[in-house]
């Protein structure tokens, strides 16, 4: 089914009735669903009917991230058989349902490997527990359609620049990029990267980015928050010869490594535009992009900054028009004296106010049973409707949402249904006039029908 097309269905999930999709809801004929890599919409031929309001539908991304790495959600161990594998992704699905969110976002490419059969990379060892070996199905068919059925957005979620979480490069498949061009990779506190600075290494992960957009019928591209990695113990990040050979005429390595991400995020958010125009783009980034005491325009915090320890200039890229969506990862409590939630969420709220990017909270729900007070997070989604920007909320991860009260708590304040909402480029695509059809394109009646019939 193609971009946005399912979400006008009311479906029903677990018993609960979901309007998950735009509040102008279709009425599609049959059970249409996505046709997998090269193949575009299967659904993309029907009509819908007429388009009309769903009581008590309201706009707002509600979301999930479905993490790979490390098995922190999906699959929860490696070599489960693909039965088994497949009902264990539909549980996390169908929890989603439940809660009446209407988006995940899958992790796709948590370390240079691929969560499908990929011409780039090899098949992720999460998967099986051996890196390049398949695991006889391709999971991001499954899940793409598998979240359709259940009237969810799929988003493809990327780590641009991790390697490997451990040290060795004969660890990898022969075959690995990172095992073919040394020269690309720098050994980081006791992981393997890639080197942002090299050019080859942006071209390959926009290679991956478009195979998968091109590929399948993905909702949305979703960048995270580790550009250039953490800062650990003091260590040093190993680039002196890539800064050597690419870094002439920068005033500072710094500004050097700044120009590296947003050459990818740039490239990223063309890519997507050009292949896929229906789909979103958007990024995760650090909570706190700087603090006041470093740059007046930053928030009132204390703590590690962004801009300047991860090299991502997240309000840059906002201003530029890049991204469709921000998701900044607020993961600090209201009374917190370094990071204050409330501040960090007004200083969001200004930062794409009068910019086309939608602002999404990101939430710890994974921190939400130790801290002190159970109603944390519910209180922030509270909060986070008197501020007008905020138009999302994402929660990390997604078997957080399936322990403790948390879950529970949520569904009461997600009590009606809401559909995601259409980005300001999106509707300015609407109203543009299309070329004709090609294989991979959502008809645009869909659309416009997903969009409340904006054309």
């Amino acid at each position: 089914m193609g971009r946005r097309a399912f979400l006008g269905v009311e479906l029903s999930a677990g018993g609960v009735a979901l309007a998950a999709g735009a509040a102008a809801g279709c009425q599609l004929a049959g059970g249409q669903r996505s046709a997998g890599p090269g193949a575009g919409p299967a659904g993309a031929s029907a009509r819908p009917g007429g388009c009309g309001p769903v009581a008590g539908a309201s706009r707002q991304l509600r979301g999930a991230w479905v993490a790979s790495f490390k098995h922190l959600d999906w699959p929860s161990r490696p070599g489960l058989p693909a039965a088994a594998a497949q009902r264990e992704l539909a549980g996390l699905l169908d929890l989603a349902a439940r809660l009446r969110l209407n988006a995940v976002l899958l992790q796709v490419r948590p370390t240079a490997d691929a969560l499908y059969p990929s011409r780039y990379e090899p098949w992720s060892k999460w998967l099986t527990g051996t890196q390049g070996t398949s695991p006889g199905y391709d999971p991001l068919e499954f899940a793409v359609n598998a979240a359709h059925d259940r009237g969810l957005e799929l988003h493809a979620w990327f780590n641009p620049f991790r390697v490997s979480e451990q040290p060795g490069r004969s660890r990898l498949t022969a075959a690995h990029p990172a095992r073919q061009h040394p020269d690309w990779v720098v050994p980081y506190a006791g992981q393997l990267w890639y080197d942002p600075g090299h050019p080859a290494v942006r071209a390959l992960a926009v290679d991956v980015i478009a195979e998968v957009t091109r590929g399948y019928d993905i909702d949305g591209v979703h960048l995270d928050d580790y550009f250039y990695p953490y800062p650990a113990g003091g260590l040093a990040f190993a680039d002196d010869a890539t800064f050597r050979r690419y870094g002439g005429g920068f005033a500072s390595r710094g500004d050097w490594r700044r120009h590296n991400v947003d050459l990818l995020v740039a490239a990223v958010s063309a890519t997507v535009r050009n292949i896929r125009p229906w789909a979103v783009f958007g990024v995760s980034p650090f909570g706190i992009w700087r603090n006041a005491s470093a740059d007046p325009a930053g928030s009132r915090t204390t703590g590690l900054q962004a801009y300047d320890d991860l090299f991502a200039d997240t309000l840059g890229w906002i201003r530029a028009g890049l991204l469709d969506y921000v998701a900044p990862q607020l993961y600090w409590e209201m009374t917190n004296p370094r990071a204050p939630y409330q501040e960090l969420v007004r200083w969001w709220s200004r930062a794409v106010t009068g910019t086309p990017a939608q602002l999404y909270a990101g939430q710890a729900a994974y921190l939400a049973a130790a801290w002190p007070d159970p109603g944390e997070i519910p209180r922030h989604v509270a909060f986070d409707r008197s501020e007008p920007a905020v138009t999302g909320e994402l929660f990390f991860h997604a078997r957080s949402l399936a322990t403790g009260a948390l879950g529970v708590r949520l569904a009461g304040e997600f009590a009606s249904a809401a559909y995601p909402p259409v980005p300001q480029r999106l509707r300015r695509w609407l109203r543009a006039p299309q070329p004709p059809p090609r294989a991979g394109w959502a008809h645009r009646d869909k659309i416009a029908c997903a969009a409340g019939g904006t054309t």
